[in-house]
């Protein structure tokens, strides 16, 4: 009895460590191609040593596959996840919290019409039975409907394709699409055959925000608080670190690396991004309030345009700003 005993306590200890050591891991989501300060604290193993644990970090081509990869349970953080499809699958009730600001960044969200098309904001009702590439249920989609409904635009007239912003940068190249809506490295090679209808600026003037999130699903959240603090708190210190201009030479090379861009391509995107501190954040512009009434009127906009079935009567619950409060006393 007693060597069975002994026997059954050290199985029980081998899957007691094996559950520690598979605790001691988690997986990231993020872009590629979408430099940021938190891939300088990426590269240099910051987040691994402030929470002691191993970090998994996968590349997505899109937030609505980081909303699938945290259902499955496969994906426990999503790093600049785009709000829009937050919002599209928070509507269809999955359970995920916004947990910061991960950027903002009105003029690398886009959709850009081929220029021998040769139309722009006064022509724009021209684009009617044109053929456009839009990842759905992305913010690029949210920018999609937001501008023609701004035009007058007909989107049911169009021939709208689900397509990522890498194959859909592809395809205007070949002159397959006559618009393409996207972000990032792949904006930026769209721009190289078209025109954007609407500035960044002009955009924001509208009403037409464009900013991305770290969240996670709720659960996990609430069982992790504490390395959920630790991961925003190094976010946070590598945002602070960037905003000084004298670190951004030291940090720049290894942003790139981690992007997988030119220092030159790197530098020219960051540069239109807004990173708002933790303090920002948590006011009432941004978690503080407004994020929940701007999500309302996403939901609103992708629920008439027939994107998605219904949407929340109230995104109250869909932001935690607990583990960023508590990061800000780290």
């Amino acid at each position: 009895m007693k060597f069975k005993t002994k026997m059954m306590s050290a199985a029980a200890g081998v899957a007691m460590l094996a559950g520690a050591q598979a605790s001691a891991q988690i997986t990231v989501a993020y872009f590629l191609e979408w430099p940021m300060p938190f891939e300088y604290a990426k590269q240099m193993g910051t987040y691994e040593e402030a929470l002691g644990m191993d970090i998994n970090w996968v590349a997505f081509e899109s937030g609505v596959k980081m909303s699938a990869a945290m259902a499955g349970g496969d994906v426990q953080l999503s790093v600049s996840q785009g709000l829009p499809p937050f919002v599209v699958a928070t509507s269809a009730g999955q359970d995920l919290q916004i947990l910061d600001v991960a950027v903002s960044y009105a003029d690398n969200d886009n959709c850009v019409v081929r220029s021998e098309l040769e139309i722009d904001a006064s022509n724009a009702s021209e684009l009617a039975g044109k053929k456009v590439a839009v990842p759905l249920g992305t913010a690029a989609h949210y920018g999609f409907l937001s501008q023609m409904n701004y035009f007058g635009v007909d989107v049911g007239s169009m021939d709208v394709v689900d397509m990522d912003p890498p194959d859909g940068a592809a395809a205007i190249a070949q002159g397959a699409i006559d618009m393409f809506c996207g972000w990032g490295g792949s904006l930026r090679r769209a721009l190289e055959y078209g025109n954007v209808l609407l500035t960044g600026d002009e955009k924001t003037e509208l009403g037409i925000l464009v900013f991305d999130v770290t969240s996670g699903p709720a659960d996990w959240v609430a069982e992790n608080g504490d390395i959920v603090s630790k991961f925003l708190k190094v976010t946070a210190d590598a945002n602070a670190m960037w905003a000084d201009e004298a670190n951004q030479a030291t940090m720049l090379p290894l942003i790139a690396k981690d992007a997988g861009m030119s220092e030159e391509d790197t530098m020219a995107t960051i540069s239109t991004f807004t990173f708002p501190t933790v303090d920002e954040q948590l006011s009432e512009a941004w978690l503080g309030g407004n994020a929940q009434s701007f999500m309302k009127g996403v939901a609103d906009v992708f629920v008439n345009a027939g994107s998605i079935d219904g949407a929340l009567d109230s995104y109250e619950d869909a932001v935690n700003t607990g583990p960023l409060a508590d990061a800000a006393g780290m």
